[in-house]
Order: structure tokens, then C-alpha cells, then sequence
């Protein structure tokens, strides 16, 4: 699964007339945001349908009248479908986007988001994902680290193909909130549909990477390999040495590191350093302002000598460090 551990679906529901139950019903699963009501006042009422999903939130939100808003949140993606009406969205200083039943809205509420135009009709499926573990999958589906975040398409076609699939996944696992005792209350089954869904996604969108995905898979590694891989990649910040790497693969050292030279291009503890240093850019670049550091994060995945460290990043991505933390 996408955290490593199977996780129990959460449901929760709101109907409410009330603004200030409407923003704290949003912001305790999305975000702290900021709502205007531009319709007529009388017609105001949100219905909030939400289901948690590790690292997915989902839900299906109305408001009866027409709506601004704006919200911010490093660390995240979010993608919004309409099943009616519409919307105006833009991202930072952006070009407006419009979100209809036929095309979805793909955006990163780190750059600052505002709503426009929110329709009285309008009734959205919303979708926040964790930045760090869609990354992840999509290491895991290409099979090696990403030498850089994807860049996302800002829309979606959700009125065929892949994009109208992903779509009717999400809305099957909100009509479970119906079902007592359904199988999204089976944690096996919450956790491969967390899993699925962020396949899906990156799948129906296009992204920096989809050719790549697109491909024909690389020849099957040795077991061996992949058994170092997997565990690496799973959990980067292990205090891993050559011979514990080789007791992994169950191979011994020599064949081990002849083995990844030929199918990674690289000795296994290279690969090692690869992940994690790009497990740090990943997070210093998702972090809000204030709140790490770089010596915290450099030992969080492992790195104990800070100089050799920050000389490997340096080599590594152009900068610092403490660049890419004042960056993001």
C-alpha cells in the first residue's frame, strides 16, 4: 500500500446552514479556507460527504448558492470533477481554468488557490492527495527513483477513458459511506483501493512521466536486485551497510554489486544515496516555511555526516540544501 501498512476507511458526513460549521468541516479534512457566499444567502447550505483513505481524502461537496473561496496547503495535490455545474479556479498568478462535469481541475494548493464562480448547482467530487506518496507510486510504477517531481497537466478529461474511470472510483468509495459494514471497512480492501486510486490518477493524468510509463518495461531484474529495491525504497532511512544490503538480496556482496552495476547502472549502496537524497529534496521542497530544518531533515532519511551530505546534494541538484528550503 502506499504507507506500507493497511488502513481502515473513515466516513464522515455534514449537512450544515450554518458558515462557520460549514469552514470547520472543511478544514478538518482539506484546509483553513476562506468562503464567500455570492449567491442569494438564502440559499445557502453545504452538504460535505467525506471518506479518508491514508493518503487520499475524498468527498462530494454543495453549498445551494454561488460561492468564492481561496486556500492554501503545501504538501499536497487536489483534484476537483464537478457531476454538475462548474466552476473558475486559479492557481497563484495563473490563467483562470474553468472545471465542468466533462473536465476535472489537476492543482497544487501550495501555490495558492482561489474560486471563482462556484455555481448554485454545482456539486464537486474533491480529491487531496499526499504529494510525498504519489511520488512514491510513481517510483514504484516506473521502477526507479525520480530524478525530479513530475509536472501535471492542470485539467483532466473525465468524460471518457482513464480520467471517467478514476472519476467513478472515487464516487463507488463515497457511496460506500451508505453501506454498513461494506468492504471499504475491511482494511485490505481500503488499503488496495488507497493504491489503485493513486495508480489511477497517475494514469489519467498527463504528467511529465507518462511516456515513460507508456514504454515497454525494462527486462525483469534479478530477484536479488529487486528484493534490495523494494526494501530501500520502502524504508530509505535504515541504517543499511553493504553486507546487511547482500543479506537482503540473499545473494553474497560481490554478486550483489555486479548484479545492480548491470541492470541499475550503479552499486547498490549508490542507490541507496540516490533515494534518499531525493527523499530529502522531496521534503525540504513540501515543507512549510518555519517548520524543519536541514540537519533535521538530512537525519530523518539517514545521512549522519552533514558535510558529506550537503556536499552529495550540492553534486547532486545544483544548490544546497538550505537553497531548496528558502525555495520552497
Amino acid at each position: 500500500m502506499a504507507g506500507g501498512e493497511h488502513r481502515l476507511a473513515e466516513f464522515s458526513r455534514y449537512v450544515t446552514r450554518d458558515m462557520d460549521e460549514t469552514h470547520a468541516a472543511i478544514a478538518a479534512h482539506y484546509y483553513d479556507l476562506r468562503l464567500e457566499v455570492t449567491g442569494p444567502v438564502r440559499d445557502f447550505g453545504t452538504s460535505l460527504t467525506v471518506v479518508e483513505l491514508g493518503a487520499l481524502t475524498a468527498g462530494r461537496v454543495s453549498f445551494g448558492t454561488g460561492m468564492r473561496m481561496s486556500f492554501g496547503e503545501p504538501g499536497v495535490y487536489h483534484v476537483a470533477m464537478p457531476d454538475a455545474g462548474g466552476f473558475d479556479l486559479r492557481e497563484g498568478s495563473g490563467t483562470a481554468l474553468t472545471a465542468s462535469a466533462r473536465r476535472a481541475v489537476f492543482f497544487d494548493p501550495g501555490h495558492g488557490i482561489r474560486v471563482d464562480e462556484w455555481t448554485g448547482d454545482c456539486h464537486s467530487l474533491t480529491v487531496k492527495i499526499d504529494k510525498p506518496a504519489l511520488h512514491r507510486q510513481l517510483e514504484i510504477l516506473l521502477g526507479r527513483p525520480l530524478p525530479r517531481p513530475p509536472r501535471f497537466a492542470p485539467c483532466v478529461d473525465i468524460s471518457q477513458g482513464p480520467g471517467l474511470s478514476w472519476a467513478n472510483l472515487v464516487r463507488w468509495s463515497l457511496l460506500e459511506s451508505e453501506v454498513s459494514q461494506g468492504l471499504l471497512h475491511q482494511p485490505i480492501i481500503a488499503g488496495r483501493l488507497e493504491q489503485t486510486l493513486l495508480e489511477g490518477l497517475l494514469l489519467a493524468v498527463d504528467h511529465s512521466y507518462r511516456a515513460a510509463l507508456a514504454a515497454p518495461p525494462p527486462a525483469m531484474r534479478p530477484a536479488a536486485v529487486k528484493r534490495v529495491m523494494d526494501a530501500v525504497r520502502e524504508h530509505p532511512a535504515e541504517p543499511y551497510d553493504a553486507a546487511r544490503l547482500a543479506e537482503i538480496g540473499q545473494v553474497s556482496l560481490r554478486t550483489l554489486q555486479e548484479a545492480f552495476r548491470k541492470h541499475v547502472g550503479m552499486s547498490p549502496t549508490t542507490y541507496l544515496k540516490e533515494v534518499r537524497l531525493l527523499r530529502v529534496r522531496q521534503t525540504l521542497l513540501t515543507s512549510a516555511p518555519g517548520t524543519v530544518t536541514v540537519t533535521e531533515v538530512a537525519h530523518q532519511w539517514g545521512f549522519a555526516h552533514l558535510g558529506r551530505f550537503a556536499r552529495r546534494y550540492r553534486a547532486r541538484f545544483g544548490e544546497s540544501p538550505s537553497q531548496t528550503l528558502r525555495t520552497a
